[in-house]
């Protein structure tokens, strides 16, 4: 019993177009063909297409089919190499299906980040826009740091930032300021990193700061991103206050130093005094002898 080619493609659960392209590749030999000069297609035939089928169906590259058939030395690393990315795709789809939930059973937006989940789906749009494109040059730890920053309760000042309008008066702006720059110093405090750019992204600087500049432009009005350069400048007097008295400890600290070498400071004089008064004593004692 022979089958023609729609036949054994039939049988083989593929397409006749599929057979004739296993063909040009020569997977699979040219059957003998009939007085009339139809293809006459045998068990053997059938075999083989099945087999080739059955790799595919696992992921095997159409050019790696002869080596896994043939069981050469390639086979097991074509199958392991297979095996890997098919363990990759399997926790890619995993991770998808948790996204998903998240957004099904949580309430998480698909305006924010995976990681974010529902922590900040309560922003506004203009400041989920923001945490995107943060997310586009920050490190992992450094959006772990702000997406905690949005898991736990959030104070006035940050929801007062997220609804000033750009109408808000001098003293609203320098007020809200101050409550933001103590703000970022507690942070800075818990997570000294996250202050330095450099640090936190994993993007060349200049394209970081690139990002950030534009990312606020874009998503915030006058008034917010004129609290922001107010927070930035009390930020950077309390650096500066705070540099200085570090430079002035670290001299009283060195004069201190030089001092207790040269015997200077008011340990050093009480014991040169000592030495003076014993040298003192013992040139008395010599003489009264």
């Amino acid at each position: 019993m022979t089958w023609s080619t729609r036949q054994v493609a039939e049988l083989a659960g593929t397409t006749l177009k599929t057979v004739r392209h296993y063909h040009k590749l020569g997977l699979l030999d040219e059957p003998e063909r009939s007085a009339n000069g139809y293809k006459r297609y045998g068990v053997k035939h059938l075999v083989r297409l099945m087999g080739i089928r059955r790799l595919v169906d696992l992921g095997v590259q159409l050019a790696d089919v002869p080596s896994v058939q043939a069981a050469d030395g390639r086979a097991e690393q074509i199958l392991r190499t297979l095996d890997g990315e098919l363990a990759r795709n399997i926790e890619r789809q995993q991770r998808m299906r948790r996204e998903i939930a998240a957004v099904l059973d949580d309430g998480a937006s698909l305006g924010l980040p995976p990681e974010f989940g529902a922590a900040a789906s309560d922003l506004p749009q203009p400041q989920q826009a923001l945490l995107v494109a943060y997310s586009s040059i920050l490190t992992p730890r450094a959006m772990s740091v702000i997406r905690e920053q949005f898991a736990a309760p959030r104070d006035d000042s940050a929801t007062e930032f997220e609804q000033l309008t750009e109408d808000a008066t001098e003293e609203e702006r320098d007020r809200l300021a101050r409550l933001l720059a103590a703000e970022a110093r507690r942070q800075q405090e818990a997570h000294p990193f996250i202050a330095d750019l450099d640090a936190s992204s994993r993007r060349d600087g200049a394209v970081a700061r690139s990002v950030v500049a534009q990312a606020l432009a874009e998503f915030s009005n006058t008034a917010q991103l004129d609290v922001l350069r107010r927070m930035h400048a009390l930020l950077a007097a309390e650096e500066h206050d705070e540099g200085e008295e570090r430079a002035e400890r670290a001299v009283r600290g060195g004069r201190a130093g030089r001092d207790r070498a040269d015997g200077e400071g008011p340990v050093g004089r009480d014991r040169a005094d000592g030495r003076t008064k014993s040298a003192g004593r013992g040139e008395r004692v010599g003489s009264a002898a």
